[in-house]
């Protein structure tokens, strides 16, 4: 007689509530509904796929045993926390992650309750959990901070930091390691979890904390030397000394795919009075998904894909990516360079540092999550006669804006900054998006920033990158595919601080720096069917800034227009500082005056969509050039009558 078919649980969850209704036996039949739900989810959209497979069980015991919202669950990174949101009330809208208007890939507070706290850069999420079990101490409140942090985000020195205070936190403050790539934990399987249990129960717990009164009451060195043993017996077993030395009590490992161990040590752990503890779970990227668990990257990241054949979806051919070229030219010019190194933070692939890699292993440096060392590091490369290229995220390269400033800029060490990901990043949103390197960069004395415009200027500016000795530089470019530019065999050595014109006109000057170069020779043919004639400028470099250039244009045109993929303060800034000191903008153009304006990224954090919509949104693309430009002329209504014909 054929087995009958198990009514649907997921169907019956809209929160948490819910899920603590079903009966624990019934959590497996959940988890597995869970995690097919999220393979057809991410297959429609995209997105992160293998980290949120990796975490199924542990969402659905994490929000079973704890009291959520009330007890504030911050996922590091949040990559990994689509489960949650379908378990969280949005499961109706999972299908717009990541588009426009829909789902944010990442934790988002103004989302839901259920994500207390933002995140998509890593290691944050215990300095996080720290806050709010403090901030429920002092207010005396009941709920905890519960952090779950991967193993990768453990490689940045802000995970030690918070955890090295914690202590004050008590109970309140719970640490999930997820442990699914390092491999740090010893084999995990019914001994480790007989003694996670055993650790973690509360009669061990109320035996511990006997001994310990009972000692204290014994010569403070004998009560030392107790609690000494204690701790590196259980480290020795099951090793945690570290996180103990830390000031945690430590519980693992475990396997983070049965619930039958999970469950009863995060009740032990809900019910226990020690604190704060780190709970060490074991889990397997991209777990119960075979094309993904048999990836080298576990679907890591991910295009549309068939969820049956797990095969992803193909763009169209095109242009190189950007990471590409510049991982190809770099390694190329480390052939005849043996000084020239490469420092990647955690991502060698995104920064096509994985392409030097394997031409030139020894001088690769991934350095893990760690921008503040990996910066620093290349400083000291520098200061010994080697030429380092820092390949960083803009967006990441934040975190290591004191070590810029102090150990590179100050002592104008020529260190090299690759900057990937410059301007607006699509899906990823604003948390990813390059949006402040032009400002942060352009602000600092002795440094040199440059932006590309194609595939072809980023080769040319690896090379003049390369070859500059005399002091930091910095290259920028943009996420995704170039415009089609062929790269010269031979690379031109950039003169530092000289633009070029791709186009000759008199009366509309645009001055583009980096990938906005395209819609800005789309602008100038518009203006041009206008009756504008129309000077394109690719600046090259935002600082030093062309003096000699900028002040031609606007001494012979009467519309100057900065455009740059950048926030305020940097090259419209720069521009109108100069134009200002040298009495530029005093000059008399054709129309009775020069009119200067910037197009620069708004005042905002702009939400993850398309990237040409983002860029509508921004006010970055031709048409709003051009109306930009007819808008400057509106003081001069003949101009205006005559563009409009």
């Amino acid at each position: 007689m054929s087995e009958r078919p198990k009514t649907p649980l997921l169907d019956t969850v809209d929160t948490p509530k819910d899920l603590r209704a079903i009966p624990t036996a019934d959590l497996r039949q959940l988890a597995d509904e869970l995690r097919t739900e999220m393979i057809d989810a991410v297959g429609s959209t995209g997105g992160h796929l293998g980290s949120g497979l990796g975490v199924v069980e542990l969402t659905v015991a994490l929000h079973y045993v704890f009291n959520t919202p009330e007890d504030r669950l911050i996922w590091d990174v949040g990559h990994q926390a689509y489960p949650h949101k379908i378990l969280t009330g949005r499961r109706d809208r999972i299908r717009t992650l990541r588009q426009g208007g829909g789902l944010s890939g990442f934790t988002k507070r103004s989302e839901s309750e259920y994500d207390p706290f933002g995140a998509a850069h890593s290691s944050t999420s215990i300095s996080a959990a720290l806050g709010f079990a403090v901030a429920n101490k002092l207010q005396g409140k009941s709920g905890r901070g519960i952090a779950v942090i991967g193993d990768g985000a453990m490689s940045a020195g802000m995970a030690y930091e918070a955890m090295n205070n914690a202590e004050q936190a008590g109970n309140r403050l719970v640490v999930i390691l997820n442990d699914n790539d390092m491999s740090i934990a010893p084999p995990v399987g019914g001994l480790s979890a007989y003694l996670a249990r055993m650790v973690s129960s509360s009669e061990y717990l109320g035996l511990r904390s006997l001994a310990s009164k009972v000692a204290k009451k014994l010569s403070r060195r004998i009560h030392s030397t107790l609690d000494k043993a204690e701790e590196y017996t259980r480290g020795m077993v099951t090793g945690g000394t570290l996180f103990e030395e830390l000031g945690f009590y430590y519980v693992g490992p475990i396997d983070g795919h049965n619930l039958d161990h999970l469950i009863p040590v995060l009740e032990n752990v809900r019910d226990a009075e020690e604190g704060p503890v780190l709970i060490h779970v074991v889990t397997t990227k991209g777990k119960g998904y075979g094309p993904a668990e048999d990836s080298a990257d576990k679907y890591h990241g991910v295009p549309k894909f068939d969820v049956v054949t797990g095969e992803k979806a193909k763009g169209k051919p095109g242009p190189p990516a950007y990471q590409n070229v510049f991982g190809d030219t770099l390694a190329k010019l480390a052939e005849s360079d043996d000084r020239i190194c490469a420092i990647t933070a955690a991502m060698p692939s995104g920064t096509g540092v994985d392409r030097f890699a394997k031409a030139h292993p020894e001088r690769t440096f991934d350095v893990g999550i760690a921008e503040q060392h990996g910066v620093t590091f290349a400083a000291g490369l520098a200061a010994q006669g080697m030429r380092p290229f820092a390949a960083i995220y803009s967006t990441f390269l934040q975190r290591a804006y004191d070590q810029v400033v102090h150990d590179v800029a100050i002592q104008n060490l020529p260190v090299r900054f690759a900057i990937d990901r410059a301007g607006l990043v699509g899906a990823d949103g604003a948390t990813h998006a390059g949006s402040f390197d032009i400002t942060y960069l352009a602000t600092l004395p002795n440094m040199v920033v440059m932006a590309a415009a194609d595939e072809a200027e980023l080769a040319h500016m690896t090379y003049t990158a390369a070859e500059y000795d005399d002091g930091p530089i910095a290259l920028r470019y943009p996420r995704g595919g170039g415009v089609g530019v062929p790269i010269p065999e031979t690379l031109e050595k950039l003169e530092i601080g000289k633009g070029r014109v791709v186009r000759e006109g008199s009366k509309v000057a645009i001055l583009s720096l980096g990938a906005r170069l395209e819609e800005a020779k789309k602008a100038a043919d518009q203006l041009e069917a206008k009756g504008l004639s129309t000077t394109v400028a690719d600046m090259r470099f935002a600082k030093p800034l062309d003096q000699d250039l900028i002040a031609r244009l606007m001494r012979s045109h009467e519309i100057v227009l900065t455009v740059e993929e950048g926030a305020i303060g940097g090259l419209g800034a720069h521009v109108l500082t100069y134009a200002s000191d040298e009495g530029l903008t005093d000059a008399d153009g054709a129309g009775g005056g020069l009119k200067v304006r910037t197009l620069r990224l708004p005042d905002i954090f702009i939400d993850h969509d398309a990237p040409e919509k983002q860029y509508d949104q921004a006010g970055l693309n031709a048409p709003q050039i051009v109306e930009t430009v007819l808008k400057a002329l509106r003081h001069n209504s003949a101009d205006v009558e005559e563009a409009r014909a």
